[in-house]
């Protein structure tokens, strides 16, 4: 406009302190490794690094890494491959006002202006600092640790819903037992290079993984007629180690271990090419390490025809025949190893397919998905995405807040909260299917997602372990250890996605109640979705941590068992991160566990799961959580009686199994819980390993200078009269709370106090509440509150799975409106709703 002016401007600029201390934080942390004279130092060149076409990224990481500019060449992204015309007009109107941006009287440009130069008051919303999305952000490319190769392909699977029910195999009792042969006597056809083992560790990471040339680990084809199988795991999530051709449509597969480690074999994920129709394949998993497996009572794998996929829209489906699953007899001498062996018609020639142990869900199909939930102009509105931390590599760990906001201080504090996570186990992709489920209908316009975003503030974390998700680990992170045994763990650095996660609850729970947390995995061994929860042992809320698995039993009575959930505390569990977040005093916190087959129950007996089901189940949790909280009691207590009187049936039964023949008329309540469950040595669970040897030392030394700072914090008293003093404030806190705990002093305390308000009530309430049930309600109301809720409706059924068999109680959640949602309402603490 006026370069001579402009270029003078410019030369006067001084330095603004915004710009240069955030230089020096995103240096000091590695975010942003530019020379300081390429560093964005205002809103328009922001903007521009965002949305300028020169910077997307249309297909691999290799193929346009020309089009990225120096400064960014160590951080590749996925960017959005078309602007709108809205944005080109923000850039041009920005790149207009340039002139009065640089300018010497402004000594920040966070200010915001209008078209005609003039200063607005209100400053510029926060910038990205790193992973956030916007409307026009990117997505972040996968780092993966340098050892590992990565092909430059982008693997996309549709989504699909079979037409009838995938049933169980049936064994016949004559499937073939292959002998293992071996690579000695086989020809093999792919083999992964210098996998990671348990005598290395984890050193660094970047986004394509390792430099160079990537390697064609596969056969080379000798001509049309060549029949042998192309075999490729260098992908997201894949895992296969090697494959031998033992036979002409024979093969035996080698699954890689988890990295750093040399077990946990489990998660198969892989492709193949070159097939041809109407010939009996076999394929046999030989690494295998669990005695037990779902394969043993019919659980089929999973196959993806690409040329199905384009031609009929037909996705991942469970085939297999001849299943067998057997222990594997030649050993090495250090652990047995079982095998997995099916038999495989393809259904094309020269066709490229997939196997899968269960459906994939990677860490690029969950930021799509978080990435569409940011441009959604509605959604984006109550759902606030954040960067919890960086994973050990330097992938993204997501935070959400879904919630609607509040109107007034006092109802955005006496919202109770909601804690979610998934995959802290990679390879149990079936709690990524319940996580989003669950999203689509806490986001959607449903009147029951709305009341609940009305009610709580829902906390998300839908990928704990993106690293692991990744590379294709089945149980650990790259530190090489089941994440779900060290959430007790004092390593930030090495464990910094449940250090955060554990701080973050920590944090929460000073602000307000946590209701619920719940952390979603997946089960190789028992069929059906199940909770393991946590026996509270405070008699006033005895057996109240089972209400809600008996509500969401009945709500989900085709998918969901009751019986098969479990609530004994275990001490090799004490890590994990239900025992963790009960023993910080959230009452109702479990572990939530799918199958990877199916369901034995109701109308979907002996059938696979489809991810349909699994998303179903996500909306059945929010379904259950409105039935858990309802003002009307009437379900809460008739589940509590329900307990009661299965309890009572379970301790006749061990009674009458050891013998013993017992009045329990007046004690059966006192007994243990403990001794009445058996353990959980069922589950998915893997002993901790303790943790790596490299990481010892820097454990000791945390432990150390830890114990040093309270040694250093508490100061001696140096007199007599200071010891006095000491000795009458412990005598009087000590008097005032046996006071306090007192039954003819003792209240309902308030929801806006730090601690769960449950944990520190004392048994009894006071005499006036006791006479009267139902105005406790209104006594404990904030002043100005009114209690009134949206009754909960199905009015549209497209955000809304098919509802199953409902129990028999009545489904009028909150009485005082029928309207639906058009008065406003204030709504109170939930507190005195959950618990008699």
């Amino acid at each position: 406009m006026f370069p001579a002016l402009e270029t003078e401007l410019k030369q006067q600029t001084l330095p603004d302190p915004y710009e240069d201390f955030m230089y020096h934080h995103l240096q000091y942390y590695g975010y942003f490794k530019a020379e300081r004279g390429s560093l964005p130092n205002s809103a328009t060149h922001q903007h521009v690094w965002k949305n300028n076409h020169r910077y997307l990224l249309s297909g691999s990481f290799g193929e346009t890494a020309d089009l990225i500019p120096d400064p960014l060449q160590k951080e590749k992204r996925l960017w959005p491959t078309c602007l709108s015309s809205a944005v080109h007009r923000q850039i041009e109107a920005e790149n207009r006002d340039s002139l009065m941006l640089n300018s010497p009287l402004l000594k920040s440009r966070q200010l915001l202006h209008d078209d005609l130069g003039e200063v607005n008051s209100r400053l510029r919303e926060p910038r990205d600092l790193f992973a956030f999305f916007s409307s026009s952000g990117p997505l972040q490319a996968p780092r993966w640790p340098i050892e590992c190769e990565v092909i430059k392909e982008n693997i996309h699977h549709i989504e699909w819903v079979p037409p009838q029910p995938e049933y169980f195999y049936q064994p016949t009792g004559n499937e073939k037992v292959p002998e293992i042969v071996g690579e000695e006597k086989g020809t093999v056809v792919y083999q992964l290079d210098s996998v990671p083992s348990e005598d290395s560790y984890f050193t660094s990471s970047r986004v394509g993984g390792k430099r160079g040339i990537i390697k064609e680990l596969a056969v080379t084809l000798q001509g049309p007629e060549d029949n042998t199988l192309l075999f490729e795991s260098r992908f997201e999530s894949g895992n296969l180690q090697k494959a031998v051709r033992v036979n002409t449509y024979e093969y035996e597969l080698t699954l890689r271990t988890d990295l750093y480690t040399n077990k946990h074999t489990q998660w198969f994920y892989f492709r193949v090419q070159n097939t041809r129709k109407d010939v009996t394949y076999r394929f046999t998993i030989v690494n295998l390490l669990k005695p037990k497996s779902l394969y043993t009572i019919g659980m089929k794998p999973l196959m993806y025809s690409q040329l199905d996929a384009s031609t009929h829209s037909i996705g991942w489906r469970r085939e297999g025949d001849e299943i067998r699953y057997y222990r594997n007899n030649t050993e090495d001498g250090q652990q047995p190893f079982y095998c997995l062996t099916w038999t495989i018609q393809f259904p094309h020639d020269q066709d490229t397919c997939f196997f899968a142990h269960f459906y994939p869900y990677t860490y690029t199909d969950l930021q799509c998905f978080l990435l569409s939930v940011a441009n959604s102009p509605v959604q984006s509105q109550f759902c606030k995405l954040r960067t919890l931390c960086r994973s050990l590599a330097g992938n993204t760990v997501y935070l959400l807040t879904i919630t609607n906001p509040a109107r007034t201080p006092q109802e955005a504090a006496a919202k109770k909260a909601v804690v979610l996570t998934a995959r802290v186990h990679p390879g149990e992709s079936n709690g990524s299917w319940i996580m989003k489920g669950f999203l689509d209908f806490i986001l959607s316009n449903s009147p029951d997602a709305q009341l609940l975003r009305d009610i709580f503030i829902f906390k998300v974390v839908p990928m704990l372990n993106p690293d692991g998700v990744i590379v294709g680990n089945y149980r650990c992170s790259l530190a090489g250890r089941d994440l779900n045994r060290h959430y007790k763990t004092i390593l930030k650095e090495s464990f910094p996605c449940i250090w955060h996660t554990r701080n973050m609850i920590k944090r929460l729970l000073e602000e307000r109640e946590v209701l619920l947390y719940c952390d979603f995995h997946g089960h190789s061994r028992k069929n059906n979705i199940f909770l393991y929860g946590c026996n509270n042992n405070d008699r006033k809320f005895w057996l109240h941590e089972r209400v809600f698995p008996l509500m969401l039993s009945k709500n989900a009575p085709d998918k969901f068992s009751f019986h098969s959930c479990n609530f004994k505390v275990q001490k090799c569990k004490e890590g994990t991160g239900r025992v963790v977040m009960w023993r910080m005093g959230i009452l109702n916190s479990y572990t939530m566990e799918s199958t990877f087959g199916g369901s034995t129950l109701g109308n979907k007996r002996d059938t696979h799961f489809t991810p349909e089901d699994l998303k179903s189940l996500g909306y059945h949790v929010c379904d259950t959580l409105l039935d858990f909280c309802d003002p009307d009691r009437t379900k809460f207590m008739q589940c509590l009686a329900e307990l009661k009187e299965l309890l009572q049936q379970e301790i006749h039964k061990k009674f009458k199994e050891l013998g013993q023949d017992m009045d329990l008329e007046g004690s059966w309540s006192d007994i243990s819980l403990s001794d009445i469950e058996s353990s959980t040595s069922g589950s998915d669970s893997s002993l901790s390993d303790g943790l790596p040897v490299h990481l010892l030392n820097t454990a000791d030394e945390l432990n150390q200078k830890k114990k040093m700072y309270k040694k250093k914090k508490r100061k001696p008293l140096q007199s007599r009269k200071q010891r006095n003093k000491q000795y009458q404030k412990s005598n009087l806190m000590q008097e005032s709370k046996l006071t306090e705990d007192a039954p003819e002093g003792a209240g309902f305390a308030s929801t806006l106090q730090k601690q769960p308000a449950f944990f520190k009530n004392s048994e009894n309430t006071s005499s006036s509440m006791m006479k009267n049930e139902k105005p406790r309600l209104n006594e404990r109301e904030k002043p100005g509150f009114t209690v009134s809720c949206s009754p909960k409706r199905n009015t549209n059924p497209s955000q809304e799975p098919a509802p199953d068999t409902k129990p028999n109680w009545s489904r009028n959640r909150y009485p005082a409106t029928k309207g639906g949602r058009t008065t406003a309402v204030v709504y109170p603490s939930l507190h005195i709703y959950t618990y008699p």
